[in-house]
């Protein structure tokens, strides 16, 4: 905590992070009680300019929120036409037939939509509604009152200087405190994790899972475009070492979002997720699609894995955890921003069924039974097993086993194979080095494929250097003294915008480990992954990261 005096400010609900969850909450606080005041607090330099998601909507979420989405105007207007599923090799392709998979699995109904321009059009409902919305404010701390409640969160420090300390330009930044505080700061947010730990949230969950997914947007060749198809791969490159898979949309204006997803709990530290990524674009199936195209963005993000097994409670005393934050994604379906819609409805309604019988400080638990027993439940509960079926015992194995279980579920409201269990974190299922072979990437050719720091430019991601870093490590000897003789360090890999590097002198010697911290795009993917869990990825000061226009 700092020792300099702040300035507060009273809300009714005060919302952290502007994303579809948070949007949510906010709108349906607005329309419950015209007279609330709801404040939301977005880190980024605008409402979307750290959104990053596929995405194929499912807009059963924004329908209960708002049914007229199409007459205010939504940019939700690319059907999904076309939906394939492929089994890639490294020269050829297996089409999955459609017809064996559960229900659950089709796009029909579905949109193609860049979830940064929805949130910015949610934004502009919200704020039309009286929601102050307050872009560049980073929430770096959480504030707490008399009872040990989360009573509020600073935010809007700026001006620090590398080591810590407040420089010449210091602000202290504000505390805004409410009677609830909503966390909805997607996936590993630094504040949710702060808030699992504190209360324990997570003792009767299994560990969360997490995916690395990394995007382009490319402008292709018309002739090669066809609006509203949806692709999903699956095999090669990753093979046996890792899990995973890939998404290719056809937008509108002749773009396609392209994009791998590793799930992080490979074993092999020389794995390198990023380059997985470019050696998939140079697939036949995937390179006739981009030939004579250009690449316009790019962008990562982890992505929680772990399904119903792995929600946390989620009230804690004085707020509640909505969207990524409590990991509510369907993995088979690739699918959570209608959920992280549902959530912030149902967290707004236990909001404000709890300010009309005045209380404030304490436990929403009426959300927490919204979402046990409602459609958020529903969707995931049926899918529950298809991760660690997975993780278990492969991919094509999973494939059969995990459709059975789907199919179950679907029909008799019953999973086959109970609720299994994750076990190991991500970080913990990480491999020694010498137990695993070194893995051959082909150079990026500058065309398909792209080094990782060439890419980051296209993330338009920008970091005051002043500042400290805000990827921090708890022991400054284990990135050279443990994780590289044990591990061949893997921050240098697994990182997909080249922040981490380990740095010799001309003859090799001297190891030491530099961290870029202007590169981060704020995927997380570090403090998920490090295989001795010492790096924690905090906020940078506001506005700062990457901007994406388009994602």
């Amino acid at each position: 905590m700092s020792d300099f005096e702040r300035e507060s400010m009273e809300c009714d609900v005060v919302i952290v992070g502007a994303g579809p969850a948070g949007l949510s909450a906010a709108i349906r606080l607005k329309q419950l009680d015209a007279d609330l005041n709801v404040v939301v607090l977005e880190k980024g330099s605008e409402v979307g300019a750290h959104i990053l998601s596929g995405a194929v909507l499912d807009p059963s979420g924004l329908t209960a929120l708002m049914p007229d989405w199409k007459e205010r105007g939504a940019p939700i207007t690319v059907p999904v036409k076309d939906d394939r599923f492929l089994m890639l090799g490294p020269a050829g392709s297996i089409r999955i037939p459609n017809f064996p998979m559960p229900p659950l699995m089709k796009n029909h109904g579905n949109y193609i939509v860049s979830m940064g321009n929805v949130c910015r059009w949610m934004a502009e409902q919200a704020e039309a509604m009286g929601v102050e919305i307050f872009p560049g404010m980073a929430c770096s701390e959480l504030v707490y009152g008399e009872n040990g409640e989360v009573k509020g969160v600073v935010a809007g420090e700026f001006g620090k200087n590398p080591d810590g300390t407040p420089g010449d330009a210091y602000e202290p930044g504000m505390e805004l405190h409410g009677k609830y505080v909503f966390l909805s700061e997607g996936v590993r947010g630094s504040l949710s994790k702060q808030v699992i730990a504190k209360y324990d949230l997570s003792k009767d969950a299994e560990p969360q899972k997490y995916g690395l997914g990394m995007k382009e947007i490319w402008e292709i060749d018309p002739a090669n475009h066809k609006e509203g198809q949806v692709t999903h791969t699956m095999g090669w490159p990753l093979g046996k070492n890792a899990g995973g898979g890939s998404f290719m949309y056809h937008a509108e204006n002749n773009q396609v979002f392209i994009g791998f997803v590793v799930h992080l709990n490979y074993q092999n530290p020389h794995l390198f997720p990023y380059m997985e990524f470019q050696q998939f674009k140079t697939h036949p199936e995937i390179a006739k699609v981009l030939e004579g195209g250009k690449r316009v963005a790019y962008g990562a993000r982890a992505i929680s894995e772990g399904g119903w097994q792995s929600v946390p409670k989620l009230t804690f005393p004085g707020g509640a955890l909505l969207g990524c934050s409590a990991g509510f994604v369907n993995v088979p379906r690739i699918k959570g921003n209608h959920n992280a819609m549902h959530s912030g409805r149902m967290a707004a309604d236990a909001a404000f069924a709890a300010i009309q019988d005045g209380r404030s400080g304490d436990e929403l638990s009426a959300y927490e039974t919204s979402v046990r027993d409602g459609v958020i439940a529903k969707d995931l509960k049926r899918v529950q097993n298809v991760k660690p079926l997975w993780s278990k015992f492969g991919l094509m194995a999973s494939l059969v086993l995990g459709g059975i279980d789907m199919w179950a579920a679907n029909l008799l409201g019953v999973n086959p194979f109970g609720s299994m269990k994750h076990g190991k974190s991500d970080a913990e299922a990480t491999g020694k080095a010498s137990d695993h072979a070194p893995i051959d990437y082909p150079k990026p050719d500058g065309v398909l494929s792209f080094d990782r720091l060439t890419n980051v430019s296209f993330s338009a991601t920008n970091h005051e250097e002043s500042q400290p870093a805000h990827l921090q490590l708890t022991d400054a000897e284990i990135p050279i003294g443990t994780n590289l003789p044990e591990y061949a360090e893997p921050a240098q890999r697994y990182c997909p915008a080249g922040v981490y590097e380990v740095v010799r002198e001309e003859d090799g010697s001297n190891p030491r480990f530099q961290i870029n911290f202007q590169n981060c795009v704020h995927c997380k993917t570090c403090d998920i992954k490090d295989p001795s869990q010492n790096i924690t990825w905090v906020t940078p000061q506001g506005g700062d990261g990457p901007n994406y226009p388009n994602m």
